[in-house]
């Protein structure tokens, strides 16, 4: 499986640094969505689902997690904890999101807008969508 993790522009200022995310530039698709998890319990998980169509572009704003990706054939995990840091989530991709420290903050950019028959939340039904099975 292959892990795309973009970097995004980080520009450095003794005030504080600034990091800016631009559709069709660094992010590969059009924004047409932006949310953010946080306070998330300690031992708890947030994804468990895969997309159709929406691709994600996943960035530690704040704090440290850990992505795990799953294409029906192969798992990887990846520890995001960089704010200049996106991990990129193609379509027809299972993920799930632990292990967040104290205080963490998930930024999620999206390609597009919610649409809930877009969700796949059965991880069978998942294998079965991609063409795998147990």
């Amino acid at each position: 499986m292959k892990i795309t993790l973009i970097d995004l522009p980080k520009i450095m200022d003794p005030r504080g640094n600034l990091t800016v995310a631009e559709g069709f530039d660094k992010v590969p698709f059009d924004i047409k969505r932006a949310y953010w998890v946080y306070d998330v319990p300690a031992g708890e998980s947030r994804g468990g689902h895969a997309h159709k169509r929406l691709q994600q572009l996943v960035i530690a704003l704040s704090g440290s997690f850990t992505v795990t990706l799953d294409n029906g054939r192969e798992r990887e995990t990846v520890l995001l904890n960089h704010p200049w840091q996106g991990l990129l989530i193609e379509t027809n991709t299972w993920r799930t999101l632990d292990d967040f420290s104290s205080g963490a903050v998930c930024l999620v950019l999206a390609s597009e807008h919610f649409e809930e028959e877009d969700y796949i939340y059965d991880y069978d039904e998942f294998l079965n969508y991609v063409g795998c099975s147990k």
